[in-house]
């Protein structure tokens, strides 16, 4: 059932894959809180469409013909004033995974996730959220700290037990209104934590904060 009177949000839908494309379409569209405002089979394309149409996110599979996902993410991320970011992927791209999250992508969803879930995660991206689906971050963890791409950040204890609130908030992918809204402050307040919180960690979104809460378990 659609909702009424809702703003969708405005999302760029990239994958070479055409009938997977319409079939995430209709499940995102289902509802009227997302509009599908364009589709690419190819990073070129995606950067295009992009340009063109201004979405309030993108979701980008990593692996297209021509210019990749990655390739894609690291120019879309590099202008002014880019859509947040998500990365649709598989289980057997941690490698992928791994390179997008350094690149600073917002957001990472499976393929086969929930069409519930899908949904809500362009939501919450749009709003400022990160977005981790707990099965990537359960494969992603070992093999990051493994690699040496990820290690236990001492940062931790420098953080306010304000900051540490709003850590696991952004562990938990609330957006900057949603976590003011549970701690009785401001946006502008929860902003400005959020801006100490990855300065103090050494971090450069929300993402990798949310993957350094995820490491210690909350054991702060």
């Amino acid at each position: 059932m659609r909702l009424p009177d809702v703003v969708p949000v405005r999302l760029v839908l990239a994958d070479d894959e055409a009938l997977l494309r319409r079939g995430l379409r209709v499940l995102l569209e289902a509802d009227g809180r997302v509009r599908v405002v364009a589709e690419a089979a190819d990073g070129a394309a995606l950067l295009e469409a992009v340009r063109r149409q201004r979405p309030d996110v993108a979701l980008v599979d990593v692996q297209m013909p021509g210019m990749d996902g990655l390739s894609a993410l690291r120019a879309l991320l590099a202008w002014t004033d880019p859509p947040a970011v998500a990365v649709l992927t598989t289980f057997d791209l941690d490698d992928y995974v791994a390179t997008a999250l350094e690149l600073g992508a917002q957001g990472f969803l499976l393929k086969d996730a929930e069409p519930e879930a899908l949904v809500r995660a362009v939501v919450d991206l749009a709003a400022g959220g990160a977005v981790l689906d707990p099965r990537i971050t359960a494969r992603l963890l070992p093999r990051l700290r493994a690699a040496g791409r990820l290690r236990e950040n001492p940062q931790l204890n420098t953080l306010s037990a304000r900051e540490k609130q709003v850590l696991a908030r952004i562990a938990n992918g609330q957006s900057n209104s949603t976590i003011a809204a549970g701690l009785g402050l401001s946006e502008a307040t929860v902003k400005s934590y959020v801006s100490t919180v990855l300065t103090k960690l050494g971090v450069e979104n929300r993402v990798q904060a949310a993957l350094v809460a995820h490491q210690v378990g909350g054991a702060w």
